[in-house]
């Protein structure tokens, strides 16, 4: 993969579909966006295609879905999935410790009900327009992991190179129960002030919450939205002592 990207293609698929704990990704990814990789690599991201159906997809449930749709879009600037296959959370394989689909469309026609409540269809299309209106998720160079204390925790940021998009994003990668913990941020990658509060909005959720200093509490329940988009806006003095956050 990485001698097809460095003779011109602009597209290069990845490992990350096997990549699942805290460690691996964070092993994985600032490999190829901390090293000479990120000069030609361009990593693409799939949780599935036709021909895989990921152990982690199998076991893990719709909570594994939709983890592995937020790392996938939010860890690179480019990601893709196979279709109604993952967005109705289909994940029985054709035989135990086999990656294919039990009824894959490469051997029958098959017939998605896109309108079942196991739908991820609405969370599929927030997380694009997420996409879409933040320019620090449009590029892969610019990711920063941050500590946290609960390895089932995993938390990293993209901000633009100018700080007026800064994007904070903290995922339970555990799918059957809720984790907690807290998230150690490095304050001055993200333009932050240590002395004072900032407010951090969900982008999934649309919750708000207001931050101080670079240690905070987090908690995420699997079985709802096993993660946080935040959009962090700092708190900005003007001449006139007029306190508002951007």
């Amino acid at each position: 993969m990485y001698g097809l990207a460095k003779v011109g293609f602009s597209q290069s698929y990845t490992y990350f579909t096997w990549r699942n704990t805290k460690q691996e990704l964070t092993d994985y990814f600032r490999e190829l966006t901390q090293t000479e990789l990120k000069e030609y690599f361009r990593p693409n991201l799939w949780p599935n295609t036709p021909d895989i159906l990921s152990e982690f997809l199998q076991v893990g449930g719709r909570p594994a879905f939709m983890v592995r749709l937020i790392l996938a879009a939010t860890l690179s600037a480019n990601y893709g999935i196979y279709g109604p296959a993952f967005e109705l959370c289909e994940n029985v394989p054709l035989e135990p410790g086999s990656e294919e689909y039990l009824n894959s469309e490469k051997y029958e026609l098959h017939h998605h009900n896109l309108y079942s409540p196991a739908s991820l269809r609405d969370l599929i299309a927030r997380v694009n327009r997420i996409r879409s209106e933040n320019a620090a998720l449009q590029s892969h160079g610019n990711l920063r992991f941050h500590e946290t204390d609960n390895p089932s925790l995993i938390c990293y940021s993209k901000a633009t190179d100018d700080l007026s998009n800064v994007i904070v994003v903290i995922v339970n990668l555990d799918c059957f129960h809720a984790q907690s913990g807290w998230v150690e941020l490095d304050l001055g990658s993200l333009g932050l002030d240590p002395y004072h509060a900032f407010q951090v909005h969900d982008l999934l959720s649309e919750g708000q919450y207001l931050w101080q200093g670079s240690r905070n509490y987090v908690e995420l329940s699997p079985e709802k939205v096993p993660a946080h988009i935040l959009s962090v806006r700092r708190w900005v003095r003007t001449e006139r002592d007029f306190d508002y956050y951007l």
